[in-house]
């Protein structure tokens, strides 16, 4: 996810953190100014609902405005995703595989 929280401030004319606190605390939303400093900043890894609820009425705008969905990156671009028991080019069920243990060899039994 892409997370474009300045973008939508800067719609609103609002261009450092602290302008930003101003317009949270205009709609009850009283974070601190280091935690808008980390919104502003950086990605948040997780947010409350309601606080980003808050934060769309604070800025007049809409959760997508906010968060914009972002295709992931592959690091073997050659290999396809496939749901398990979907048919694959050569016209056979894709079936998983087990993984290999760190030795490479069976798995233990587990205890009596």
């Amino acid at each position: 996810m892409k997370w474009n929280l300045r973008w939508a401030a800067a719609k609103r004319d609002i261009w450092r953190p602290s302008d930003l606190l101003a317009a949270f605390q205009e709609v009850g939303f009283e974070p601190s100014l280091s935690k808008v400093a980390a919104l502003w900043s950086n990605k948040p890894i997780s947010l409350r609902l309601d606080d980003l609820d808050k934060i769309c009425a604070a800025l007049h705008c809409t959760v997508a405005d906010l968060l914009e969905a972002e295709p992931l990156a592959s690091s073997d671009e050659t290999r396809q995703q496939r749901a398990v028991g979907a048919e694959d080019e050569s016209g056979g069920a894709v079936r998983p595989t087990p993984r290999r243990g760190r030795s490479g060899g069976r798995r233990s039994l587990p205890p009596n």
